[in-house]
């Protein structure tokens, strides 16, 4: 468990740009059992990757993409494991973290994991991230 005045910073990219954050497993159920329309999940963390490329990667997405998901949330690895728990269990992969998920209805739709983050700028993640919004928001 990391300390909260060390991941504020961290949480903070996220929550700036629009990100609610899910802190326990019933914000996590809640939000699945009633999310309608699509929601881009992303599980935040400390690493390198995430600070490099994930978190700028979603960020740039948002300002260039036409078609964005309705619902903004994040649950972060490490801080909020409970809820992070509860989440993975939502999600038919591997532990993942960072790792970009965006739900339809309540469903996985798609997903980005660890491997496909590391070693990839922000922008190959935002060009990424805009097609996948193209794809499955514009049906919404």
């Amino acid at each position: 468990m990391y300390p909260p005045h060390l991941v504020a910073p961290m949480k903070a990219e996220l929550v700036n740009v629009g990100f609610q954050e899910l802190l326990t497993p019933s914000d996590v159920d809640n939000f699945i059992d009633n999310q309608k329309g699509t929601a881009l999940v992303v599980i935040n963390s400390v690493c390198g990757c995430a600070a490099g490329t994930c978190r700028p990667g979603v960020r740039l997405a948002l300002q260039r993409a036409e078609v964005k998901p309705e619902h903004l949330v994040t649950v972060f690895a490490g801080v909020d494991t409970d809820a992070t728990q509860q989440l993975r269990s939502y999600i038919p992969f591997p532990p993942s973290s960072p790792a970009i998920a965006i739900f339809k209805d309540g469903e996985i739709a798609h997903f980005i994991e660890r491997h496909h983050i590391e070693g990839r700028s922000a922008e190959m993640i935002a060009t990424h991230l805009v097609a996948a919004f193209d794809e499955i928001c514009a049906e919404a």
